[in-house]
C-alpha cells in the first residue's frame, strides 16, 4: 500500500483483514465534519472493520496509509477456510477476538481514569516514535484531546 491508499472507507464492505508488516495506518472516521482516529497501526497490528468483515455491514471506519505499508491480507473467503488448514484455528481466533476486546477495555479505562497528561505520557512511552511519524493532530484525536492540548503537554515535557 502507498502511502495516501485506503485498506477500507467508510460505507463500503470490508472483505478482507491486513497485517502490518511494515508502515503505519489510520482508523477514522467522521463525525460532524470531524476527523476522530480511532487508531494508528503499526508493525505487528491487525488492521480491519471488524465489524464488517465479520458480520457483513458497511464499514464504519476509514483505514489509511500514513507511509508506504507492506501489509499480509487474507480476504473473508479465506479467513473462513482456516479451520480447515489450522486444526486450532478456533482456539486461536477466540485469542484474536479476546486481544482485541482487551485492548479496547483498556482504551476505554485510560479515556475515563487518566488525565490528558498521563494519556500523553502513556502513549509516548509506549511508542515515542510515533510523535515523529505521525501528524500531531491525528495523535491528539486518538487521546481524546485537542491539538493545542497536545502541543502544550509536549512543551510541557520538553521544558
Amino acid at each position: 500500500m502507498k502511502k495516501g491508499d485506503y485498506f477500507i472507507k467508510t460505507g463500503s464492505h470490508s472483505n478482507r483483514l491486513g497485517f502490518v508488516q511494515t508502515g503505519i495506518i489510520r482508523e477514522f472516521v467522521f463525525i460532524d465534519d470531524k476527523e476522530i482516529t480511532k487508531w494508528i497501526s503499526t508493525k505487528g497490528y491487525f488492521v480491519v472493520d471488524l465489524a464488517s468483515f465479520m458480520f457483513k455491514i458497511p464499514a464504519r471506519w476509514n483505514i489509511q496509509a500514513l507511509t508506504d505499508c507492506e501489509l499480509y491480507i487474507i480476504d473473508n473467503k479465506d479467513y473462513q477456510r482456516i479451520g480447515q488448514v489450522i486444526p486450532s484455528w478456533t482456539e486461536l481466533e477466540k485469542l484474536f477476538i479476546a486481544k482485541c476486546f482487551t485492548v479496547l477495555e483498556d482504551r476505554i479505562i485510560t479515556h475515563l481514569s487518566m488525565t490528558a497528561e498521563e494519556r500523553y505520557h502513556q502513549l509516548f512511552n509506549f511508542n515515542k516514535e510515533l510523535f515523529n511519524q505521525v501528524p500531531l493532530q491525528y495523535l491528539a484525536s486518538m487521546l481524546g484531546m485537542a491539538p493545542e492540548t497536545l502541543s502544550r503537554l509536549r512543551k510541557k515535557a520538553i521544558d
